[in-house]
């Protein structure tokens, strides 16, 4: 597939930024590794061979009987009890990190929260939960909270921006004003409010938070649409009976879609932090869901465990730098005054 002469050279621009070509593949390669978070970080395992037969607890529970044991109930991978039914018949293959997300680590040299140690790489919490196991999970539901709040409030946008500067008049008046009028609240309190009056849960969050990010791109992609629609191919479009949403769609929204795709890094940041600050206020996640704002919050409620603030701050910012260094890329990219080296 050949590219178009406009498409190589916002590649080329994109890669011309060292800072934002590397900070993608990084960030990229953070991710992809964090999506299979059950195979780095598991109390179960990843692969065993008992008996000749080969079992994946990963995806499927298997009773301790499965093993030889004497409970019906799923087998208890960390008990070295369990552990020496299964190698007197097969092998176990275990995950870089023997611990999930909620796994209790009974076994601390000191009471939690535990200090970094071969065992517990980044230290246990106040409950005994691994550090890294945790971090692993959390930017995982960090990532893909964030990426699906800027698609779907960015669909809303765009949407709504387009109609606006397509069709203006009347419509356009009314949808300015509720805007302005919606922008103009406290969202952070709103926000507060929605989440102790309803059950946190994943979709709960995305879907009251989706209620104030939808208005990012409006104004941009209104202000393309209203400079736009009155140029000559357009015109020209109408006089040859283009339907409107064919011209919405075809003609004027690619132009739109240069200065959009440039603010979703952007966007992208805002809503992970706006998820990062729910769960370190206590209104995010359901207690226990691995989060990086429930372990700044940790790191608050224990001074004495320094690792707990450290770690999440790291990685927090590292996260978000990467995505702006990103973001600055892809303006870069996209920006007509850049020219070809």
């Amino acid at each position: 597939m050949t590219l178009s002469p406009i498409t190589q050279r916002r590649l080329h621009q994109f890669k011309a930024n060292k800072r934002g070509y590397w900070s993608f593949w990084i960030f990229l390669f953070l991710f992809i590794l964090c999506l299979g978070a059950e195979f780095l970080a598991n109390d179960k395992p990843i692969l065993v061979r008992y008996d000749g037969a080969f079992y994946m607890p990963v995806f499927e529970s298997y009773a301790e009987t499965e093993f030889g044991g004497d409970f019906e109930t799923e087998a208890e991978y960390r008990d070295p009890f369990v552990q020496d039914l299964i190698n007197e018949k097969g092998w176990i293959i275990w995950p870089l990190i023997r611990f999930s997300y909620d796994t209790i680590n009974y076994n601390l040299p000191q009471p939690a929260p535990s200090p970094p140690t071969t065992e517990n790489w980044l230290g246990t919490d106040d409950q005994g939960r691994d550090v890294m196991a945790r971090v692993i999970y959390g930017f995982r539901i960090s990532v893909l909270f964030g990426l699906i709040l800027t698609v779907v409030s960015s669909i809303i946008g765009i949407t709504a921006g387009a109609f606006q500067g397509y069709y203006g008049g009347w419509l356009d008046l009314t949808l300015q004003r509720v805007i302005e009028i919606w922008t103009s609240m406290p969202s952070l309190f709103i926000l507060i409010i929605f989440s102790s009056m309803f059950v946190p849960g994943f979709w709960t969050l995305l879907l009251i938070l989706l209620l104030f990010s939808w208005v990012q791109l409006v104004d941009v992609v209104r202000a393309e649409f209203l400079r736009t629609r009155n140029f000559d191919y357009v015109r020209a479009a109408h006089a040859l009976g283009v339907s409107n949403s064919k011209i919405m769609w075809r003609h004027i929204l690619p132009n739109a879609m240069v200065a959009t795709l440039t603010l979703m890094p952007f966007i992208l940041t805002g809503s992970i932090t706006a998820l990062t600050s729910l769960d370190f206020l206590g209104l995010g996640l359901p207690p226990g869901s691995p989060s990086l704002g429930e372990l700044l919050a940790q790191g608050k409620n224990n001074l004495q465990a320094p690792w707990l603030g450290f770690t999440a701050f790291i990685i927090l910012a590292v996260m978000l730098t990467l995505l702006t260094f990103i973001g600055e890329a892809v303006r870069d990219a996209f920006d007509p005054r850049k020219t070809k080296i």
